[in-house]
């Protein structure tokens, strides 16, 4: 009598077959999958501050290097993560709503660094 080995029938002599070892690269796979989660988030992070720091740009008349200054020093000063500070101004662009705290920190910080001057407001020589 001939065993087949893939059909997972019991081994002669009325045992059960031993079953294989779970796949040695499963570890490996969960890790990796859990650093996709990661790079996701780290991704979508990156986008909502990258939007923060234009509404910095646009409203603050402050350059990109200033308005990641203005929401580093915010984050800092508020004791807000930086990135939620980015989400609160995001939603205070949409909706017009901001803490006051946060907004009397923003406020300030800006007078800080602007407004810059743009090409037609240079004084006159």
């Amino acid at each position: 009598m001939t065993s087949d080995a893939g059909s997972g029938a019991d081994e002669p002599g009325g045992g059960p077959r031993e079953q294989p070892a779970p796949d040695e690269n499963t570890p490996r796979i969960v890790e990796l999958q859990e650093e996709i989660g990661q790079l996701k988030e780290a991704v979508t992070s990156h986008a909502v501050v990258d939007q923060a720091i234009g509404m910095m740009v646009a409203l603050g008349r402050v350059t990109p290097d200033d308005g990641w200054s203005v929401l580093r020093e915010v984050s800092q000063h508020t004791n807000i993560k930086l990135r939620n500070v980015a989400e609160l101004i995001i939603i205070w662009g949409q909706k017009g709503d901001l803490p006051p705290d946060i907004r009397a920190t923003l406020e300030e910080t800006l007078d800080r660094y602007g407004p810059t001057l743009l090409p037609e407001d240079s004084p006159p020589p």
